[in-house]
């Protein structure tokens, strides 16, 4: 259920460059909500459920749960380092792994001892430490500047407050300036990295995705969508707190909880930013998205070997190009954007009708307006330009790009390239990850042809970027003869700084050199006059909303939107109705074989074929709850009053695709795979018996 454009390039950073969230503090109602740690809603759970959060019971739950930097969540489940999320997070894994004997994505992974156990090239996982509120200082800082003044004081403050949360030690930790309420507070997080991340056990994809994109945000699901990871220091498996596994599962209308890392919701967006979203942004990724799974299903029946190199990155679009399409419908169909426009402007009529609330906020759904109306200018070239960049030619850009930054005072550097943020970029460079020539040549000559497509051919941007060449030589060439498919290579570049970036000759260097300027250009736009109003409005509705709920006595209500940083969502296991029919809260065994057709992708591996007579059929497989969750969630742990793991988050229904813009407890369900599946296909179907014994004790 991720909603990524797959793991490299724009394909994982392209949506943030050419959007522009904003969001505001929701009113939550029963069960709605995706809640920080140290603003949980005890009182209402309380109320519905007669359960109360202790301290001890909170801080286990944060010390047990992870997220993976790629974008999903995760969670330790024995004090050896092992962790659950699902088998899509580590897709790209398995596909760096694989090689001409062996396809892991596609025929599972497995092992027998620790030595066995393979590094995911370039995989982060993080584990949070503490949260610290710096509203205070932000607020001083950024306190009567506007445009690029604000955006540098806003670079200054991230600059200093990561710098000291590291401790001069980035090697271990990562440290976040998370906006929370966009604007109304600032949060500091700080993570435990670890970067010797190993895939212990994957299942096949047949099974880990049975009933492929038909099934997808659908249900009844029958998959058993898991891989199993272990997080290692100095060669050796670390020892953290972990989630004790439940191998009964959980039990109809039982309440749980999720732990997990929502990617992003919008469920504050004021209605003129909304609209941009459905009449602009939405329909131009679900064409680009839509042009990509063509080029990808293409490539993948030129040969095995191409379908084997694509299918990572064609299940990734697939993906993506649901849930847009899902998002997108439910802003077509809803009257979603009627609505907020009528809460915006009864917003503004409750700060004007009081001098002093007009005097403290004045018109901040005006400066929306004129930042939205800049980013509607911008916005083709945006796209095309990153468009441009993909692949090797995204690497290319991040060394040039990084030369430049480093060239600056870390205060004055743009977010994502200050000292604290630099191990990151320089781990991913790094990462050993497989290149694929012939893949890349067609994607780099398909961005360069949108590029030429969206702009005009004789757009001075387009003219850099292409000379005299057409998309399909130009790429061909520089993919031929760039260097940058080592990771040596890569690195070098990266420690040599400006001085080696200006003297190489690597052909996609130098194409990266000749479109800097322009990326500089509009990113300095987008961040002064885009950004940086945008998130001063943001932080003045934010201010009126907390103004006006405490004036209204539910302060405590509200929730911030999802900014991929860890949350707890709670919940019960249950069922809805659709089109009058009763959907059940649970699936198993006995129904996967029904569902099954020997035919893909309703294929089953031949491993559960010859399990069948050995599986007890009434076994639940899979389970909806009402936890409220988005993409991101892919790998949470869902968790029962005790704390312990009862279910792992991998997928939502369709209704929940609009879970972006709004929660409906009615339809809106987390699909979950059953730990009692879990256990049930380690020691049955795979003879991972050292393996389920692990997830039983807690301990090898």
């Amino acid at each position: 259920m991720e909603r990524s454009l797959g793991k490299r390039s724009f394909r994982t950073a392209f949506l943030a460059l050419v959007t522009t969230a904003l969001v505001v503090p929701y009113s939550a109602r029963a069960e709605e909500g995706m809640w920080t740690f140290d603003h949980l809603p005890v009182a209402a759970m309380q109320s519905a459920y007669h359960f109360t959060p202790t301290p001890d019971w909170i801080k286990h739950v944060i010390q047990s749960s992870a997220r993976l930097a790629e974008g999903c969540s995760a969670s330790f489940v024995s004090g050896d380092g092992l962790v659950m999320t699902n088998h899509h997070c580590a897709n790209s894994c398995l596909a760096a792994l694989s090689d001409k004997q062996h396809d892991y994505f596609r025929n599972g992974f497995y092992t027998k001892s620790l030595a066995e156990e393979r590094q995911c090239p370039g995989m982060e996982l993080d584990r949070l430490d503490s949260i610290s509120d710096v509203s205070a200082q932000v607020d001083a800082q950024t306190k009567g500047k506007t445009a690029g003044a604000y955006s540098a004081a806003l670079q200054d403050i991230e600059s200093r407050l990561t710098k000291d949360c590291l401790q001069g030690d980035a090697a271990h930790w990562r440290c976040d300036m998370v906006p929370l309420y966009h604007g109304g507070q600032t949060a500091l997080y700080r993570y435990r990295r670890y970067q010797d991340v190993r895939i212990v056990m994957a299942p096949e994809q047949g099974i880990a995705f049975f009933g492929g994109d038909p099934d997808n945000f659908n249900y009844p699901r029958y998959d058993i969508d898991l891989s199993m990871l272990r997080v290692y220091e100095n060669g050796k498996p670390v020892h953290t707190p972990y989630l004790q596994f439940d191998i009964n599962g959980p039990r109809e209308n039982e309440l749980v909880f999720t732990s997990g890392n929502p990617g992003r919701t919008e469920r504050g967006l004021p209605a003129a930013a909304l609209a941009f979203q459905r009449d602009v942004i939405n329909p131009t990724v679900i064409a680009l998205l839509s042009v990509r799974e063509g080029m990808l299903w293409q490539y993948a029946r030129e040969s095995a070997e191409h379908e084997k190199q694509a299918e990572d990155e064609l299940f990734s679009t697939q993906n993506s190009l649901k849930s847009y399409s899902g998002t997108q419908s439910a802003l077509r169909t809803s009257d979603i954007v009627a609505r907020r426009a009528k809460e915006d402007a009864a917003l503004q009529k409750w700060i004007d009708a009081d001098p002093a609330r007009k005097q403290e906020f004045g018109t901040p759904f005006a400066m929306v307006d004129k930042a939205i109306a800049v980013q509607r200018e911008l916005f083709a070239r945006n796209v095309g330009l990153h468009m441009a960049l993909d692949g090797l030619a995204g690497e290319a850009m991040t060394l040039v790009n990084g030369a430049a930054e480093r060239q600056k005072p870390d205060a004055k550097r743009n977010a994502g390239y200050h000292d604290a943020q630099l191990g990151e970029i320089e781990a991913a460079l790094g990462a050993k990850t497989p290149v694929y020539p012939e893949l890349e040549t067609t994607s780099l000559a398909l961005g360069l042809t949108t590029l030429r497509q969206i702009l005009g051919a004789d757009d001075p941007l387009v003219r850099d970027a292409l000379g005299n060449d057409s998309p399909d030589t130009l790429a061909a060439r520089l993919v031929r003869e760039t260097k940058l498919a080592d990771p040596a290579v890569r690195l070098a570049l990266w420690k040599g700084g400006d001085a080696a970036i200006h003297a190489s000759s690597d052909p996609m260097i130098a194409f990266a050199r000749r479109l800097h300027p322009a990326l500089t250009a509009l990113r300095d736009r987008m961040r002064d006059e885009v950004s940086a109003p945008l998130h001063q409005a943001e932080g003045t509705i934010a201010r009126a909303r907390f103004a006006q709920a405490k004036a209204e006595g539910r302060l405590d209500a509200l929730y911030p939107d999802a900014t991929f940083s860890p949350r707890l969502s709670y919940g019960t296991v249950r069922g809805w109705t659709q089109d009058g029919k009763n959907i059940p809260a649970f699936t198993d065994f006995a129904g996967m074989y029904r569902h099954a057709t020997g035919s893909a992708p309703f294929q089953l591996p031949q491993r559960w074929l010859d399990a069948k007579s050995r599986l007890d059929l009434s076994t639940h497989l899979d389970f909806v709850s009402t936890n409220d969750i988005v993409g991101g969630n892919s790998g949470s742990p869902v968790l029962n009053r005790e704390g312990h793991a009862v279910g792992l988050i991998f997928d939502g229904n369709l209704p929940s695709l609009a879970g972006d813009l709004y929660y409906d407890i009615t339809s809106n369900r987390a699909v979950s795979t059953d730990t009692s599946a879990i256990i049930a296909a380690l020691r049955i179907v795979y003879d991972e018996q050292a393996l389920a014994e692990e997830l039983i004790k807690g301990h090898r």
